[in-house]
């Protein structure tokens, strides 16, 4: 069934704007009057090519949809199924509760899929930027048992999970980045604005200068001349480092690089092994097949390497090895994540013990990353520091030599 975008007036004469499914627009201008507005415009918003791709730029530049009104959208969903309601009528709610035009508009194009006979899975496909492999695949696997409640629900506590980690993250790194965003601007005006001034007495005396000097001089008078040649370069490497991910070999490097950084790496390993274990754990309690669910899970660890040993150990584990054996060679698993692993397996706990093992993993990862930020504070006054007193000391020795050759 078509979904429709109206705006309209109520009784009182208030403009109200939504989405409404009809057959026509005929039949929504009625259904409209039925629920007491007035219909001033009403078109079509889905069922074509060209206007997908207009709700897509709407959704990148306008109102986007933010990963806490899918983690609302998924915990009422499991609420409204597990309450009997049917899975149409369970979205009907949803799009009448939503705010943002942009997801009551998805909500409507994923009922109408569900309208058309296709699985809810299925429509969820039809939105790749907004809902993860993960979040697909689960659902997939809800449908599949008949329980697609419980899995959502499991689904809904998963995402508060990631969603408080990376809210940690942003937390910690908001005053690095501010410190380093000032920093820059002021070094920016210092060398374009303040010191061609200064060194400009220095250059009209005619006399040697220091080697400093020269430095500061040739530097910011290249730097006042060619600043957009730094801004292009940032820009040129940036798209270039961009494009090489995207290749296999380059994100087999970037990724391997991720692991073996010194102290960085540790914690890309952690949280991506938290990410391991807390999705793992949930496909599990929701009754996904160990193949199955390692499967999944390997296409949200965010790294290639892991990945390869995701899939090693799925055929070792088809050969009837166990998943904490099949770990064990792997130097990207700790000793403790497969010493924990094993005691699961043989405990027959297996779920409960992925979802410690993320917990642990990310403390561990909270505490590491607050450690950095409060190391790269100090690092960052350095800096500057340095770059500040190499300007201050260029600027003020010729000032001494002209006293000396004065006195």
């Amino acid at each position: 069934m078509p979904v429709y975008e109206y705006s309209a007036l109520d009784k009182s004469g208030k403009k109200e704007t939504g989405i409404i499914d009809a057959d026509s627009s005929v039949a929504a201008r009625q259904k409209l009057r039925g629920k007491g507005f007035y219909p001033v415009k009403v078109k079509e918003t889905t069922g074509k090519a060209l206007e997908e791709g207009r709700d897509l730029l709407f959704f990148s530049l306008s109102n986007r949809v933010k990963p806490e009104e899918v983690l609302v959208m998924t915990r009422q969903l499991s609420t409204l199924l597990g309450a009997g309601i049917p899975l149409v009528s369970s979205l009907d709610s949803l799009i009448q509760q939503a705010t943002n035009p942009t997801f009551k508009r998805i909500i409507s194009q994923i009922k109408e899929s569900v309208n058309e006979g296709n699985s809810l899975t299925h429509s969820l496909t039809q939105h790749p930027h907004l809902f993860s492999n993960i979040y697909i695949n689960m659902v997939r696997a809800g449908e599949a048992s008949g329980s697609l409640d419980v899995v959502l629900e499991r689904l809904a506590e998963f995402s508060e999970h990631h969603q408080a980690l990376k809210g940690r993250f942003r937390a910690a790194l908001i005053y690095p980045v501010f410190m380093a965003a000032i920093g820059i601007l002021v070094l920016f005006f210092l060398v374009t604005f303040i010191v061609p001034g200064i060194t400009e007495v220095f250059v009209e005396m005619q006399q040697v200068l220091p080697l400093p000097t020269m430095l500061l001089i040739g530097f910011s008078n290249f730097f006042k001349s060619y600043w957009w040649l730094f801004l292009l370069l940032i820009i040129l490497l940036t798209w270039s480092c961009r494009a090489a991910i995207k290749r296999p070999k380059g994100r087999m490097f970037w990724d391997e690089m991720k692991l073996r950084t010194p102290i960085v790496g540790k914690v890309n390993q952690k949280a991506a092994l938290a990410r391991f274990s807390r999705a793992l754990g949930s496909l599990l309690q929701n009754g996904v097949p160990l193949l199955t669910s390692l499967q999944i899970v390997r296409n949200i660890v965010d790294n290639i390497l892991i990945a390869n040993v995701i899939d090693d150990a799925v055929e070792e584990i088809r050969e009837g090895k166990s998943m904490a054996a099949s770990f064990q060679q792997s130097k990207w698993f700790p000793p403790m994540a497969v010493q924990m692993i094993s005691v699961g397996e043989q405990s027959g706990e297996l779920e409960v013990m992925l979802q410690k093992i993320a917990d642990s993993y990310e403390k561990e990862v909270e505490s590491n990353v607050m450690g950095l930020t409060s190391m790269i504070e100090p690092v960052m006054i350095l800096a500057m520091g340095l770059v500040v007193g190499f300007i201050v000391i260029s600027i003020l020795l010729p000032i001494f030599e002209m006293n000396q050759m004065i006195s």
